[in-house]
């Protein structure tokens, strides 16, 4: 058994426990299958694509992508349609530009064919080792800040305000006091050092949610669904994705509109990927001291280019690594296992959705601010007293939540580290990388 666990997912039965790479994969599952209801919401927007299929699209894909993660590249990530990009997707470019949702699909093919190109000739894994020590450091605790804001946002504990964009929300009420509770529970149980204690908190969380009342809906926090005699519903059967299976307009392959489309999924996902895979080995010391190189970086990208694919073909957006499998690396998940066991909750979910899509937001909500505080410690390696790398450092670490985007945190703090180090006259320490990565990517904010 131990023989087969290694070869198929990368565990070693010295340093890693079933128990808690299952319990870590379910957590990374219960911590983004959110995405299950939102995906077919936000395309619920546009003509010709129902919500049942695109329920079925986002499950699968998620499926597909996360296999490949586990059994190729052994790794306990998660793949699912990405936030960000769906809403590019729907809103950008079908609803502003004026495209049908086959052209963005195609785009969304072509990206992702472009994708495997690019990492089976290493040009993404060359991106990766051209960032230096101190952007992939400030890189980790952006992305902790960043799901952490997700959660807070998720709970109703920051809410929207006109005045100054955010602000907090009531949180002695409804869904925020839920979310509060339950992150003092988490706390415990995560300080306790109980296994699974994220889970844990999860679980608890949704069945306080049950006996609080939401103040401005009259209801509770936690609703479990119905069917249409008003009955529980648990089960139900998957939609079939035949209306929105390999819709595509190769007619439009070679147009501008199609380039600039493109191009930006690309980017978007490239720097997206790249980030949470960063951030997360940082987060969880898996990288070794002394050594900024990610083992099996490759095998990782190759999984997310062959997801996204998939995912086009399915009928829905670019698929990508989420940022959530933080929830499920934090928990103790190592090797692939996890993001195995994370693929069979997706395909769980299929039957089971009534139940999942119970979970609200403000249970999963304390997992990801938990998560986010797992995530800081990366930024005691930073020299702080070098303004030349500690000013691109913290652009990068505050852009990723307050532009709401782990690629622009990125961009932002390259161009920012070889403008500093230039400004400074320390050439040497600018790799001729990095002048190219800041070229391209001043270009982009300039035409993009």
């Amino acid at each position: 058994m131990a023989d087969f666990l290694n070869k198929a997912f990368g565990f070693e039965a010295g340093k890693h426990n079933v128990r808690t790479e299952i319990v870590a994969g379910i957590t990374t599952f219960l911590t983004m299958a959110y995405i299950l209801a939102v995906n077919p919401s936000i395309f619920s927007a546009l003509d010709g694509m129902p919500g049942g299929a695109v329920f079925t699209a986002t499950a699968l894909a998620a499926i597909i992508g996360t296999l490949v993660m586990a059994l190729y590249a052994k790794k306990p990530f998660a793949l699912a349609p990405g936030m960000g990009l769906n809403a590019f997707f729907v809103y950008t470019v079908c609803l502003t530009m004026g495209y049908s949702w086959q052209f963005a699909l195609t785009a969304v093919l072509l990206e992702g064919i472009l994708f495997i190109i690019l990492t089976v000739t290493k040009v993404r894994t060359w991106l990766i080792n051209a960032i230096p020590g101190t952007l992939k450091k400030a890189i980790g605790a952006g992305i902790g800040l960043f799901i952490a804001f997700i959660g807070l946002q998720n709970a109703g504990i920051i809410v929207n305000s006109d005045s100054t964009l955010v602000t907090l929300g009531k949180i002695t009420q409804g869904t925020a006091l839920v979310a509060m509770i339950g992150l003092m529970i988490t706390a415990g149980l995560v300080m306790l050092k109980v296994r699974g204690g994220i889970l844990i908190g999860i679980i608890i969380t949704t069945l306080i949610g049950l006996v609080v009342k939401d103040p401005a809906t009259g209801m509770a926090v936690t609703q479990l669904a119905h069917n249409d005699a008003g009955a529980l519903q648990l089960v139900s059967l998957p939609h079939s994705v035949s209306p929105i299976f390999c819709q595509f307009e190769f007619h439009n392959i070679f147009t501008l509109d199609m380039l600039v489309v493109v191009f930006t999924f690309l980017f978007i996902d490239m720097f997206d990927t790249m980030g949470t895979i960063i951030g997360v080995h940082q987060g969880a010391g898996l990288i070794e001291k002394g050594n900024d190189e990610i083992p099996g970086v490759e095998k990782m990208f190759l999984a997310d280019s062959i997801a996204t694919v998939c995912g086009a073909c399915l009928g829905t957006s670019t698929t990508t690594t989420y940022v959530e499998s933080a929830s499920g690396v934090g928990d103790g998940g190592r090797s692939g296992l996890t993001a195995f066991s994370t693929a069979v909750c997706f395909a769980l979910a299929l039957f089971f959705s009534p139940i999942f899509l119970s979970i609200p937001g403000a249970a999963t909500a304390p997992a990801l601010i938990i998560v986010g505080v797992m995530m800081m410690p990366s930024i005691k390696a930073i020299h702080w007293e070098d303004y030349c790398k500690s000013i691109p450092a913290f652009l990068t670490i505050i852009l990723m939540p307050v532009a709401y985007s782990i690629s622009d945190g990125i961009l932002i703090g390259v161009i920012a580290y070889v403008l500093t180090h230039a400004i400074a006259g320390r050439f040497k320490e600018i790799s001729i990388p990095m002048w190219v990565l800041a070229v391209l990517f001043i270009l982009r904010y300039i035409f993009i």
